[in-house]
């Protein structure tokens, strides 16, 4: 009996050494495919943050949409069903609709602009996510979105013959599409592989490595050469979480994860790149973008650009972005 007793001892400290008393699992969500860099991102985190907390902070990681789209997963995040979600920059608009100023169509250029404006907009933004009862742990640029469609695209009358996928769930940004005369299909994303197999979908706007990533290159295979508009994402965690992870945790924590978007950024760059060759040796055809053609979007844009401005996000919001790369552009210019 003495010896029996010892055993369920010594295999009681056993568990309490492998599970910490008080330690904090935390379910994220992800729409990012298993093996892909933003999901080997998510795994690195949930590593380094185990490592730091020392077994206090764990994270579970449900990956490829088997928690949801963002929208589910935001509700799940709300009733307590999950904690966190690496979230796209579409997807962070129905926390904080007033990111979406950020993204808009042929507004911004290149990475530079996008990351001067972005970091003169974080503070405004932060505050309406922990308005909204979340923290964002950190924020990353995904890359450009082009148009990706079965069809070649170059002027916008060629998509305006397509049935263009659109997220379901934004409702301006469905109106806009429409007042600029395009054939939209609001659905989930995880509904568009087998609308793009069934004919229901013939066109999505996303980035090379989504386009990979998510299959859509296969049954998608020409690619539009207008730089459509910057894809950020961040990981969002709800503050009741955030808030039970000791304070004096929370600075390294957050360190650890700039330290890997930064290396994030500079992979995802790299396997882009890899990715595109990839395609155009399965068949991507490149369709460039002449003056004329980039003109006409450029009139179309602005045409849609009163559905969401003071609708989708307020005015004030857009006229500061403005004037942050307006003030970027004065300071940069050849």
């Amino acid at each position: 009996m003495k010896s029996t007793g010892k055993i369920i001892a010594v295999l009681f400290l056993l568990i309490i050494l492998a599970n910490p008393i008080g330690a904090l699992t935390i379910k994220l969500g992800s729409l990012a495919p298993v093996g892909s860099p933003w999901d080997n991102a998510l795994r690195q985190l949930a590593a380094e943050w185990r490592k730091i907390s020392g077994g206090r902070v764990n994270m579970k990681i449900y990956p490829g949409g088997i928690a949801g789209d963002e929208p589910d997963m935001l509700r799940k995040i709300r009733i307590r069903q999950l904690d966190a979600t690496g979230i796209t920059g579409i997807g962070m608009t129905h926390i904080a609709p007033n990111v979406l100023a950020v993204q808009l169509p042929m507004l911004l250029s290149n990475d530079a602009e996008l990351d001067y404006v972005l970091q003169k907009m974080k503070p405004l933004f932060e505050e309406e996510f922990e308005s909204k009862g979340f923290k964002v742990i950190l924020w990353t640029m995904a890359g450009w979105a082009y148009f990706f469609s079965k069809e070649p695209i170059v002027y916008p009358e060629d998509l305006k013959n397509q049935k263009f996928f659109v997220n379901e769930g934004s409702g301006n940004d469905i109106l806009a599409w429409k007042k600029m005369g395009f054939h939209v299909v609001p659905l989930s994303v995880n509904d568009v592989l087998p609308a793009m197999q069934s004919g229901m979908v013939d066109a999505v706007t996303t980035t090379p490595l989504a386009a990979a990533a998510m299959q859509w290159f296969g049954l998608a295979k020409n690619m539009c050469g207008l730089k459509w508009a910057p894809m950020i994402g961040s990981i969002v965690i709800s503050t009741r979480t955030w808030e039970r992870i000791p304070e004096s945790m929370r600075p390294e924590l957050l360190e650890a994860a700039n330290k890997i978007e930064r290396s994030l950024r500079i992979e995802a760059a790299k396997i882009e790149a890899q990715a595109m060759e990839v395609m155009k040796e399965n068949g991507l055809v490149l369709n460039p973008l002449p003056p004329k053609a980039e003109k006409e979007w450029h009139k179309i844009v602005a045409n849609g650009l009163d559905m969401l401005i003071g609708k989708s996000f307020d005015h004030k919001t857009y006229e500061l972005v403005r004037s942050h790369l307006k003030d970027y552009r004065d300071n940069h210019a050849p």
